[in-house]
């Protein structure tokens, strides 16, 4: 008799999870998919009532959920929040920004913006949520929102692809320096998926024209698209995945 392998769970039952950015739109979609899976999941954001609303509908339906008003530009108070907090399994480090235009048009004030949170915050995050994993000695997974513009460059983004650059950077050097504590870092990088986020672009039809254009499916993306890619990093099905980045582009970075 053959001894077939098993299928790893995608399941992630029992365990906590943090994302941030999480009152609408990708993090939204993150900490939906999380909960479905199983996880306790922490949602972070700036106080509004689209948060509790999120946390609300995700018990609603059955998935264990807690809000908790955060501007993750805070160091200080996101390494407080943090630390009340029980040990996470999972950090989704998703709050992000964006200020798209012509390079001579950005200002130092757009710069900073910019990269105080895609970078600044996405690093100061993972620094206290891995000081706890450190402690239990379990390991977790760490996923970083990127974008397919962590590989790439685009029209009028000039800061925004430098940030998301970083965010690949300093992705692939924790995998390296976390690999021995069995924490795994690792990027999703979506295409221009259908939020809020992204309303503005889409209102204007030759830029809308120009990505469906870029993306080889013929389409924009939605949320669902990138729920599945965050189970599948969160759970032991992706476990001797690190430094990676999943690019849920549509092929736009295919060529």
């Amino acid at each position: 008799m053959i001894d077939l392998p098993q299928t790893p769970s995608f399941r992630v039952d029992g365990q906590r999870a943090l994302v941030t950015g999480a009152s609408r739109g990708i993090g939204m979609g993150a900490a939906v998919a999380l909960a479905d899976a199983g996880a306790n999941v922490v949602i972070a954001a700036r106080p509004s009532s689209d948060l509790h609303a999120v946390a609300e509908g995700i018990r609603d339906r059955g998935g264990e959920c807690e809000a908790v008003e955060l501007d993750v530009t805070d160091v200080e108070r996101v390494a407080a929040v943090v630390d009340e907090q029980a040990p996470f399994d999972i950090l989704v480090n998703n709050a992000g920004l964006n200020r798209p235009g012509p390079m001579q048009s950005m200002t130092t004030d757009d710069f900073d913006a910019v990269m105080n949170i895609n970078v600044r915050a996405a690093y100061f995050v993972a620094k206290a949520v891995v000081k706890k994993m450190l402690v239990t000695g379990q390991g977790g997974s760490i996923i970083n929102t990127s974008s397919q513009m962590g590989h790439v460059g685009g029209i009028d983004r000039t800061i925004y692809c430098a940030s998301k650059h970083a965010v690949e950077g300093l992705t692939r050097a924790l995998a390296i320096e976390l690999g021995e504590h069995q924490i795994r870092v690792n990027t999703i990088c979506p295409t221009f998926i259908m939020t809020p986020f992204t309303k503005a672009t889409f209102d204007d039809p030759e830029r809308a024209a120009w990505i469906r254009s870029k993306i080889k499916l013929g389409r924009i993306g939605e949320i669902e698209d990138v729920m599945g890619a965050v189970v599948f990093l969160a759970s032991s099905a992706s476990a001797l995945i690190t430094g990676s980045s999943i690019l849920i582009d549509g092929g736009w970075t295919a060529g």
